[in-house]
């Protein structure tokens, strides 16, 4: 019988994770997603909470991407497009 140490994210416990960095990588991302859906929700009252839930979670798993583009780098954003699809 094979033993496997897991990590589960705190916040998310129903995933596991073999990697405590990347457990912590998930957590921390699911941690900016909340922050920013009290930001969205803030901004924008009509926003529902599943739709602030869902851009925020978008947000903060491409946060690379949106901080390129934050900097100036519009063209980052093209990597979140579908292929073929420029604009």
């Amino acid at each position: 019988m094979a033993v496997e140490v897991v990590y589960r994210s705190s916040r998310d416990p129903e995933q596991l994770f073999m990697d405590k960095a990347e457990a912590d990588r998930h957590d921390k991302m699911l941690e900016l997603a909340e922050a920013l859906g009290e930001v969205l929700q803030t901004a924008v009252p009509s926003l529902t909470e599943q739709t602030a839930e869902d851009v925020s979670l978008y947000l903060a798993q491409n946060r690379d991407v949106f901080a390129k583009a934050f900097k100036n780098n519009l063209g980052a954003l093209a990597d979140l497009l579908p292929a073929g699809n420029p604009s």
